[in-house]
């Protein structure tokens, strides 16, 4: 309690212990944003098109998670990269496990795209936009030329993601290339990346305001009707999560590493409960750690790979979601989108797979990138919003049933892995 110097206790302090604000508090996050989108909602029913007062509010959130892409993109892809070491053993490891993120992240945003274009989530409603898109369209050779930066501070300056991406992977690589002399730039971007997690946190916490602000505007100008498509989108959400985790994650253990994929599914089941449950991955790492040792992954690679894969491995958050949510968005607003478009979905989505900060709300900032890369509306990410603790769910548990796959198959093709547990129904994998 903050108290002045003679041990009074300050206004600010008296406040800040009100039980109003205490039981604000206590109500957890996905509850806010829910309450922001009905609350919003209801006033813009209220207020009809003089809602539009209301729409600051969710343009400053807008601008405020735009403001993160660029140093979250760096930093976290960066940190991540130089958290594969650089012994030769552990490089081999490495490889192969950032090579089996990247092949899972690809297929997710592949199978987001199949099941996206497939459904008619927007249904009959169009939302208007002042946005115009840039169609000039350039060759193959160009992408690949354009994704180089010619002045890496000014991709940086002008949030060019795809660039940034570039840059700090080289950035990344050449820094375990040169070992303990550049510890000091590897441990400074270490803590930036952790200061932009922290900031990340601290945005989020504008969400419900900025969905309240967005929705009255939405709903005023459009009325109740603009919201009956998010079940089509939710649904979309699921069904894209189910044949990724079945087809994707079980062929992989079936065909490559020659195993059950029923025995893989029934011990990684507790954990898969528990991120579905928690929305979290980190919340149930203790569990995935559990989970993957009943089926046989050594202590060694689990402890690498699992909280790797927590922070890297994000095939739900960055495969699925982005390319689903960026083609609702596109049919919301009535705005074609061509091979190209798909394409540039398709590359974004898997490299936000790998590089999504393993933070609550990052999957909404990098979002922002598969939007910003094709031109589409960002006022969009707040009509999804409110739903988005269901959707985290099926991303969450998609993501850690992806760490536990990595961890047998990578972790069988490199001596780290003992057959006769998988096969075994241990005492602790119920206990997890």
């Amino acid at each position: 309690m903050t108290c002045t110097p003679d041990n009074k206790p300050t206004p600010f302090a008296a406040t800040g212990n009100s039980p109003l604000l205490r039981f604000y508090q206590g109500i957890p996050f996905w509850q806010k944003v829910l309450a922001g989108f009905l609350l919003g909602a209801l006033m813009g029913v209220l207020l009809g098109e003089n809602a539009t007062v209301l729409k600051p509010l969710g343009d400053l959130f807008i601008k405020a998670i735009t403001m993160l892409v660029a140093p979250l993109v760096f930093c976290a892809i960066v940190s991540s990269i130089t958290a594969l070491g650089s012994e030769v053993g552990l490089k081999r490891l490495s490889l192969k496990t950032l090579g089996m993120f990247m092949l899972t992240g690809t297929l997710a945003s592949l199978i987001g795209l199949a099941v996206g274009s497939a459904m008619n989530m927007g249904g009959s409603i169009e939302l208007a936009t002042t946005e115009i898109r840039e169609r000039n369209i350039p060759g193959f050779g160009q992408v690949l030329l354009d994704m180089i930066p010619v002045n890496p501070f000014d991709a940086l300056a002008q949030g060019k993601v795809l660039q940034i991406i570039v840059f700090a992977a080289l950035v990344g690589i050449a820094i375990n290339m040169v070992g303990d002399k550049a510890k000091a730039l590897k441990d400074a971007i270490h803590a930036g990346a952790e200061v932009m997690f922290q900031l990340t946190r601290l945005v989020m916490k504008l969400t419900p305001i900025g969905v309240f602000g967005l929705m009255a505007w939405v709903v005023g100008q459009y009325g109740l009707d603009s919201l009956l498509p998010l079940a089509n989108f939710i649904l979309a959400i699921y069904v894209a999560a189910l044949i990724h985790i079945i087809c994707v994650y079980g062929g992989l253990i079936k065909f490559v590493a020659k195993l059950s994929p029923l025995q893989f599914f029934r011990k990684a089941m507790p954990a898969q409960l528990v991120a579905f449950s928690s929305a979290s991955s980190y919340g149930t790492l203790p569990v995935t750690t559990r989970c993957a040792l009943s089926m046989g992954v050594s202590e060694r690679y689990s402890a690498f790979v699992l909280p790797l894969g927590a922070t890297m491995n994000m095939d739900g958050c960055g495969g699925i979601y982005p390319a689903i949510a960026a083609i609702f968005i596109a049919q919301i607003y009535g705005i074609p989108l061509d091979m190209t478009d798909y394409v540039l979905i398709a590359i974004t989505a898997t490299v936000a797979s790998v590089g999504t900060a393993g933070v609550p709300g990052s999957a909404m900032v990098m979002l922002t990138v598969t939007l910003g890369v094709i031109g589409l509306p960002l006022e969009g990410i707040a009509y999804i919003a409110a739903i988005d603790r269901v959707i985290d769910m099926a991303r969450t548990c998609t993501n850690i049933t992806g760490d536990m796959m990595t961890a047998v198959v990578v972790g069988k093709s490199e001596g780290e892995f003992d057959p006769q547990r998988f096969d075994h129904h241990p005492a602790e994998a119920k206990a997890a």
